[in-house]
């Protein structure tokens, strides 16, 4: 039997697709920042804007992902509760309590 953790791997083709998709937005944007013909000052206002975009994207894209496997844990915790109240009840009626 697979573990859950087995279950939800991703193919390396998928990894190795983010990844090369993920470079090649920031290489792009880099190229881009780098040759746009304005002053320096600009540039470094771009560049900096462009890192904080990046650093944003990351930290948003782990709160929902956090925020997500917090809500499995609750539904497993309510599961589990409801579970146990069916199972509480039953024995109750097979003994006729």
């Amino acid at each position: 039997m697979k573990t859950t953790s087995e279950l939800r791997q991703d193919t390396p083709a998928w990894v190795a697709q983010v990844w090369l998709s993920f470079l090649l937005a920031v290489g792009a944007s880099v190229i881009g920042i780098v040759f746009v013909p304005v002053g320096p000052w600009i540039k470094a206002y771009l560049g900096m804007a462009f890192l904080f975009s990046l650093g944003s994207s990351f930290t948003l894209a782990k709160t929902i992902r956090d925020n997500h496997e917090g809500g499995k844990i609750v539904n497993r915790i309510t599961d589990a509760r409801a579970e146990k109240l069916l199972r509480d009840f039953e024995l109750d009626a097979a003994t006729g309590s």
